[in-house]
């Protein structure tokens, strides 16, 4: 992840970045909101780094969500949603003098936290929903996926900016979550077993685009790797030259 981040602007300091990550991922609670923000910050390399405010949820709403679904969120993200209802940053690179955007965060607010499942995914007669198109088929030796029918509630934590989704997984009414990432095929993919250990790695990936797919079998897309590089060729280009 720092190789690639060093690809795009040579000016972020690599040890800079490993301190700053050092310091990140044992962040409590508390401060959160500020970790990340630091890191991008300190790193000269990084332009553009905005991070919407947001005001604590209040206990009402979480407890009407927990009415509304049957199930109680676990403490961990309950307690980051009485701190902050949500979480947003984006960043940007420095490319010669022009900031590229490469970097977007974005856990959903509560009112967002919406299930998925169940209902049709086109407004037609006898359209098919999500549980008639996905894989039905676990994997030996492998924590056993999230279905769309009622053998698990799913619900969207992060939409990915279009290229997946990652979701809070409750598997057949128990109190335990997962966290897993939906990939755009509709293959399932484990990422953590809490919330704080997904807000982590979260930050430790900074947003980069399509981060996600690194823990999937297939990895990163191709054109997510071609995105990556075309900065550095921008950067090196001779100035005053076509």
């Amino acid at each position: 992840m720092l190789a690639v981040i060093n690809a795009f602007s040579p000016d972020v300091s690599e040890v800079n970045l490993q301190n700053c990550l050092a310091h990140s991922v044992a962040v409590t609670h508390a401060s959160c909101k500020h970790a990340p923000l630091f890191l991008l910050e300190t790193s000269p390399g990084v332009a553009e780094v905005t991070f919407v405010e947001k005001e604590p949820a209040e206990r009402h709403a979480i407890i009407s969500w927990e009415q509304k679904n049957s199930c109680i969120l676990p403490e961990d993200l309950k307690n980051f949603y009485l701190m902050t209802d949500g979480f947003q940053m984006t960043w940007s690179v420095k490319t010669d003098d022009t900031p590229m955007p490469l970097g977007s965060m974005v856990i959903n607010s509560v009112s967002k936290l919406c299930r998925l499942g169940g209902s049709p995914m086109y407004a037609l007669p006898n359209a098919p929903t999500l549980a008639d198109l996905e894989d039905d088929t676990d994997e030996e030796d492998k924590p056993e996926k999230p279905h769309f029918d009622s053998r698990s509630l799913i619900f969207e934590l992060d939409p990915c900016n279009g290229n997946g989704k990652v979701c809070l997984v409750y598997k057949h009414a128990k109190p335990e979550t997962e966290i897993w990432f939906l990939d755009r095929a509709l293959y399932w993919h484990f990422l953590t077993k809490t919330f704080t250990a997904y807000y982590r790695l979260l930050i430790t990936h900074l947003g980069l685009p399509q981060w996600q797919y690194a823990f999937t079998s297939y990895g990163v897309s191709p054109q997510a790797k071609v995105g990556r590089q075309d900065p550095v060729h921008i950067s090196q280009k001779p100035r005053g030259r076509l």
